[in-house]
């Protein structure tokens, strides 16, 4: 137990980190970037938010290669650090009216190490999960990524919400903000401390002399594994539309668009937030029992089938904004419950950390770390409902290429 929480922790850290980032930009934006300007400063830090995606996969390239090299366990303490430095550089920053432009180029190289890092931690986290754990058990073991990452976006919720009950708009601004991002480095000391005693997993003391001679090892993974890169690459656009749709573009459609009141989304969030903790735990026991297949393809086709449906009953209420959170992220659970184990089933061990790494990252990346975009660019055209119909059609995608995956209960690693 002590091993799973110290794998899952630097996970909920990483997850934590960029949720406050997201949800306090709003008041530091005028803080880092000059202030005669409030709109292009909040643009400014968003863009920053949005480059730190596409260093994901540079990370998980450099990181699950290491990984494959010198360990999951030394790895794993990298990307933590990284993360928790880069949170306490935010949080200790000068302002732009003490240092000027020094100030924005120092947010965005922090932001920079929280990308490469995050990059790195999603695939050596899912491969250590994966590796530690008996075949029968490979579910429920990896039901403790996403339980992490569910109670850290919880958990900067709660704090986001303290902090704006009882601190004025003005302290925040001034210096409240800094608050959430100096816990986050705390958070990441504790997590260094669980870490550094995990054991290494025997998988990749096993392989490491055949992971040192693999030439060309991202190409590797396209000669060798063409079909596995695919299938990763069309279940992870599905999973990461539903991550960023219910955790991130659907407060904003909502409140901007349907009318509903910010508290109510916010509370239908939460309720559903909980939900999604709770039912990891046994969705990954499901999937060792019935098997991961069928999980995913229940997922994918309820997505595709619901997903349109929801979307017309976001408006007033809290009733409402309750059913398509919590359904959405019921159906989401199936596949968040399982994802390390589908995706270190993939790949063999000598390249396991690198091909969860790069293919996984890249496909959050351009799909992911675009969404607020797409979302916002239809929302001025007009046609912000059409991105549910984009989402359905990445469901379709993802239930195809799902039935060409193999079913792996049970199953030993390679």
């Amino acid at each position: 137990m002590r091993t799973l929480v110290a794998a899952s922790i630097g996970n909920a850290i990483e997850w934590y980190d960029w949720t406050i980032y997201a949800t306090f930009s709003v008041y530091f934006a005028t803080q880092i970037f000059p202030k005669e300007n409030a709109s292009l400063a909040l643009l400014s830090t968003l863009a920053t938010y949005a480059l730190a995606f596409f260093f994901r996969p540079l990370g998980g390239y450099l990181l699950g290669r290491f990984a494959d090299l010198r360990g999951r366990r030394t790895a794993m303490l990298m990307t933590i650090a990284m993360m928790a430095a880069g949170s306490v550089v935010i949080g200790l920053l000068p302002t732009y009216a003490l240092v000027g432009w020094l100030a924005p180029i120092l947010l965005l190289l922090a932001r920079i190490a929280q990308g490469l890092s995050l990059g790195g931690e999603v695939s050596n986290a899912s491969a250590y999960l994966a590796e530690i754990a008996p075949p029968a058990h490979r579910g429920r073991y990896s039901a403790f990524f996403y339980i992490s990452t569910g109670a850290a976006v919880l958990l900067a919720s709660l704090l986001g919400a303290l902090l704006t009950a009882v601190l004025s708009a003005d302290d925040l601004a001034a210096w409240g903000w800094r608050i959430p991002f100096l816990v986050g480095g705390v958070l990441g000391v504790v997590g260094l401390w669980l870490r550094r005693a995990m054991p290494e997993t025997e998988l990749y003391e096993e392989n490491k002399t055949k992971a040192k001679s693999v030439r060309n090892p991202l190409l590797a993974t396209l000669r060798e594994h063409p079909k596995a890169v695919g299938q990763l690459i069309g279940f992870t656009l599905l999973s990461t539309l539903c991550y960023y749709t219910f955790f991130s573009s659907i407060t904003p459609f909502a409140i901007n668009y349907r009318g509903a009141e910010g508290n109510d989304v916010f509370v239908a969030l939460s309720i559903a937030t909980a939900l999604f903790v709770l039912l990891q735990y046994p969705m990954g026991v499901l999937s060792d029992r019935f098997g991961r297949k069928p999980q995913l393809l229940v997922w994918s086709a309820a997505t595709a089938v619901l997903i349109v449906p929801l979307s017309t009953l976001i408006g007033p209420g809290l009733g409402n904004l309750l059913v398509v959170f919590c359904v959405g992220l019921g159906f989401y659970t199936m596949m968040t419950s399982i994802a390390p184990a589908i995706m270190s089933e993939l790949f063999p061990t000598e390249l396991r950390g690198l091909g969860i790494g790069a293919w996984y990252n890249l496909t959050v990346a351009l799909f992911g770390g675009t969404a607020p975009l797409v979302v916002s660019a239809l929302g001025e055209a007009g046609m912000a409902d059409v991105f549910f119909w984009y989402v359905a059609v990445g469901a379709v995608v993802a239930f195809l290429v799902i039935l060409t995956l193999p079913e792996t209960r049970g199953k030993v690693l390679d």
